[in-house]
């Protein structure tokens, strides 16, 4: 038996990323998308409000934290496991990238991962 998504009564949050590190920033978006922070949370249905990511480009992280950050990209065929640094990402897609992936390897791997990631916005 199915339930049925009802997202009525649901507000945006909104989160201000300026002068705050990415750590900080990417944990209150992958609470909130969870829905952890609300009386009627339940596992196995996303009962999360959509969130808002506002001031990006402002996000607060050193040199040396994007050195020491990496992504892992693998395209399936052998040899085609990719490991970008933080650097990298943030030259080719931006701080933006950055903040999206924190906070998707945050969030608990299962079939509501990406109706969750779908529920976030991220601007400059």
């Amino acid at each position: 038996m199915k339930t049925e998504k009802t997202n009525t009564n649901i507000k945006e949050k909104t989160i201000d990323a300026s002068g705050r590190t990415l750590g900080r920033v990417a944990s209150e978006t992958a609470i909130s998308l969870l829905g952890k922070n609300r009386v009627t949370f339940e596992r196995n249905v996303y009962s999360g409000a959509p969130v808002r990511v506002v001031n990006a480009s402002k996000l607060r992280i050193t040199p040396a934290k994007l050195a020491e950050i990496y992504h892992t990209r693998y395209s399936g065929i052998p040899g085609g496991l990719r490991i970008l640094s933080g650097t990298e990402t943030r030259d080719t897609k931006g701080l933006k990238e950055l903040i999206r992936l924190a906070t998707y390897q945050m969030l608990p791997g299962n079939k509501l991962r990406r109706e969750m990631m779908k529920n976030l916005k991220i601007e400059d």
